[in-house]
């Protein structure tokens, strides 16, 4: 096997995986991230951020799907929504497909990512970057955040991992400066890694999370791309009547929006806040 063709994600002293890269697209250093972007057979393409997978064409739908349409539809009035990171334009291309939402802010630390991914991954946005309910801003989500006088009835923190600039959109003042940020019945999510690599990561966002919300939990979904088990998503808000929800309730709200999905449906949303046992276990005991 030619190693020249081949990429290692090495997210552990023990542990990684590999891909083949049929084709190499673009690999060079941004003034915040070092960025490459490669075709495999399996995943269509891939960008690696920081040496770690960010998104892939192929599967890029069940996370984009998951963080934010869980939210939007338990809370069935959101009108103003703040997107932190998010520059593949995926997340974007989920809140835009609401006609009922009336005003979008995306705030993105590197304008180079939002370039690539509109050139490379133009089906992340789907031209959701020329939708007149965005305002874009190119700032840090840390300092955004502490300084934006504006309220916001959904949060959605769609971060690199917690690593270089996005160590800042996992500690304490960030979800102090977020809470200040929503609505009284806002909600807040956030992506938050695979649990059996990222115990300890996760625990921490619980506690910080608990400071802030009255309902702190975590959803969960299988994304090919991130291998370990589950995808963590943090969820806080102070109305824990959103999370009751029964099942007609959410399967009501998809069929008024006529809006159709490849991953996510009403029965996915109820079944995605039950967690294994052993994440329950380490949360329960933190």
């Amino acid at each position: 096997m030619d190693q020249k063709k081949i990429w290692h994600e090495k997210l552990y002293c023990h542990l990684g995986q590999y891909f083949l890269i049929e084709k190499l697209i673009y690999k060079k250093k941004t003034p915040h991230h070092k960025v490459m972007i490669f075709q495999n057979s399996i995943f269509g393409k891939i960008m690696v951020i920081d040496d770690i997978v960010q998104t892939t064409e192929n599967d890029e739908f069940i996370y984009h799907e998951m963080l934010t349409h869980i939210p939007i539809f338990a809370h069935g009035s959101i009108k103003n929504v703040l997107i932190i990171g998010g520059g593949d334009g995926g997340i974007l291309r989920e809140v835009c497909r609401h006609k009922n939402i009336k005003k979008i802010t995306m705030v993105e630390i590197d304008i180079n990512i939002i370039n690539l991914c509109k050139k490379y991954f133009p089906n992340h946005s789907n031209n959701a970057y020329e939708d007149s309910r965005l305002k874009l801003v190119i700032d840090d989500g840390l300092n955004f955040t502490k300084n934006t006088k504006e309220k916001f009835d959904l949060i959605i923190s769609d971060s690199t991992d917690p690593v270089g600039c996005g160590k800042n959109l996992f500690i304490s003042e960030f979800y102090f400066n977020c809470k200040n940020c929503l609505t009284q019945n806002g909600i807040f999510v956030a992506q938050n890694g695979i649990f059996f690599l990222q115990k300890n990561e996760t625990i921490l966002t619980y506690k910080n999370l608990k400071k802030y919300f009255y309902d702190t939990k975590f959803y969960q979904a299988n994304i090919p791309t991130y291998y370990g088990g589950i995808m963590m998503f943090a969820w806080g808000t102070n109305n824990i009547e959103f999370r009751k929800n029964s099942f007609i309730n959410i399967q009501s709200r998809i069929k008024n929006t006529k809006l159709a999905f490849n991953y996510y449906n009403a029965k996915i949303h109820i079944s995605s806040f039950y967690l294994p046992q052993y994440i329950l276990n380490a949360l329960n005991e933190s």
